[in-house]
């Protein structure tokens, strides 16, 4: 493996870092929210919701944790090859594309998570 195997990662991994961030952002706001009107008014669909984004928003934290680590590791291997161990920078640099998929199948499931979101806020609506 070349040095310049893992540095192709650092963009892709970058703007996932991005959108995760965005994503838990916009959440928060969300959540600030949501407990606002909660308090205000009881309604249980609102603690639902409540519920539901605390879910999402601590799933995108371990996103953002195994896309972090992703990228130390890729530098890490970068480090591993400079110093001419090969075959311990291609056990990291595996490592670090396992820490990527999984981050990546925790963003699935939480987009999964968010569909229950919308119907709880549509069915609040009384839209099916």
């Amino acid at each position: 493996m070349e040095m310049t195997t893992p540095a192709l990662l650092f963009t892709a991994i970058s703007l996932l870092i991005s959108a995760y961030t965005s994503r838990f952002l916009t959440l928060a706001g969300l959540l600030r929210q949501l407990d606002l009107q909660y308090k205000k008014d009881k309604d249980e669909i609102v603690l639902m919701q409540i519920k539901n984004l605390r879910k999402r928003i601590n799933i995108i934290r371990w996103m953002q944790i195994l896309g972090v680590f992703s990228f130390f590791l890729c530098v890490l291997t970068m480090f591993v090859l400079y110093i001419n161990k090969q075959f311990l920078g291609e056990v990291i640099f595996a490592i670090s594309l396992l820490s990527l998929m999984s981050s990546l199948l925790l963003s699935l499931y939480e987009v999964n998570i968010s569909v229950n979101a919308i119907t709880l806020q549509l069915d609040k609506e009384g839209i099916k």
